[in-house]
C-alpha cells in the first residue's frame, strides 16, 4: 500500500524513573536508563508502516541545527526518506519522556515543539505524493491543516490520531476529526466512559472507523459499515519495557491491515504489533515485520 505520512519528527530523550510521583533527590544514576533517539508521531508511523512493508512518502519540518543533522542521518539509514523533510524551522523540536518501567507503563511527556506550530507547508511541494497515495496519514499538527482538504478532494482515505481529547468540539482537533475516515485517540483524560465518548463521536463526526486506545485494557472500536462497537482486551506478550509509542504502533498497524482484512481482524493484529513494540525502549524502536506479527497472531489466544 502507498501511504502519505505527514507529521512531527523530533529528537526524543527517554528517562527511566523509579516511580511516579517523582521524589526529589539531587542526583540519580539510572544506568542504561537514558536513551536519546529520533522519534515523533510522524516518524514513528512512517517507520512502523515501512517496516510492515508499505511504500511510504514522509513529510515533516526540522530546523537548521545539530538535531536536524542527526535526524537527516537517521532518515537516510532508516530508508524512510527525506525528500519532503524541509529545513524551515529555526530550531528542531525535542521531547523528554519520563517513564516508569513495569506493567503499569505510566509515562509523562514533555514536548517542545519550538516554532513548528507557526509554520505551513506549500501544498504544491507535496501534492504529487498525495495523489499517488492510497491513504493519507495526517497527524494533528498545524502544518497539516491545509493538506486535509487537498487529500479529501483527491478522494483519499484520511487517517489521523488526535491522541488526548476531553472535548469533542476541541478547537485544535476539530478540523482533523471532521476530515478523518479513520480516527484514533486515547482514553486518557476522557470526560465520560470510552463507550459513551465513542457514541458521541460517531454521531458528531463521520469517520468510517473510530478507535479509542485503552492502554493496558486494550481498545474499543466503532465500525460504521457494520454499525457495531467492538472492545478487545490488550494483548500481553511478557514484560513491558516502555509504553511510549504504543499508540503510534497501534494506529500504524491498523492502517496497514485495514482493507486487507475486516476491521476487527485488523485491530487484533494491530494489538499484537503494539504489544511487541512495548517490549523495547523508545518511541521509534521495536517495530516488527508482517511475518513476525502473523507468527504471534496465529498462536495467540484472543
Amino acid at each position: 500500500m502507498k501511504l502519505f505520512v505527514s507529521g512531527l519528527i523530533n529528537v526524543e530523550t527517554n528517562l527511566r524513573i523509579r516511580s511516579f510521583p517523582v521524589t526529589y533527590y539531587p542526583i540519580d544514576y539510572p544506568f542504561f536508563g537514558i536513551q536519546s533517539t529520533v522519534s515523533g508521531a510522524g516518524f514513528n508511523i512512517a517507520n512502523a508502516t515501512r517496516t510492515l512493508g508499505d511504500d511510504v512518502s514522509f513529510v515533516s519540518l526540522i530546523g537548521k541545527d545539530a538535531e536536524a543533522a542527526r535526524i537527516t542521518e537517521t532518515l537516510d539509514k532508516s530508508c524512510v526518506g527525506r525528500d519532503m523533510v524541509f529545513n524551515s524551522l529555526e530550531t528542531t523540536p525535542v521531547s523528554v519522556i519520563l517513564y516508569e518501567q513495569g506493567a503499569g507503563g505510566r509515562r509523562q511527556i514533555y514536548c517542545d515543539l519550538k516554532d513548528i506550530q507557526d509554520k505551513t507547508i506549500d501544498p504544491e511541494l507535496v501534492k504529487s505524493a498525495i495523489d499517488a497515495a492510497d491513504t493519507c496519514v495526517l497527524c494533528n499538527i498545524n502544518f497539516n491543516r491545509s493538506l486535509l482538504s487537498i487529500a479529501k478532494r483527491a478522494g483519499k482515505t484520511i487517517a489521523t490520531d488526535v491522541h488526548v481529547l476531553n472535548n469533542i468540539y476541541d478547537p485544535f482537533n476539530r478540523d482533523f476529526m471532521s476530515y478523518a475516515d479513520i480516527l484514533f485517540l486515547s482514553d486518557e483524560d476522557l470526560p465520560v466512559s470510552p463507550r459513551d465518548f465513542l457514541l458521541t463521536l460517531k454521531t458528531e463526526y463521520a469517520p468510517k472507523i473510530i478507535v479509542i486506545g485503552l492502554g493496558s485494557d486494550g481498545a474499543i472500536m466503532y465500525d460504521r459499515e457494520a454499525d457495531a462497537i467492538t472492545q478487545l482486551p490488550a494483548v500481553h506478550l511478557g514484560a513491558v519495557v516502555n509504553t511510549v509509542g504504543a499508540g503510534d504502533a497501534l494506529f500504524s498497524a491498523f492502517i496497514h491491515y485495514y482493507g486487507r482484512c475486516n476491521a476487527v481482524e485488523a485491530l487484533k493484529r494491530a494489538e499484537v504489533f503494539a504489544a511487541l513494540k512495548i517490549k523495547c525502549d523508545g518511541g521509534s524502536a521495536g517495530f516488527s515485520s508482517e511475518a513476525q506479527v502473523e507468527e504471534v497472531y496465529k498462536s495467540y489466544e484472543f
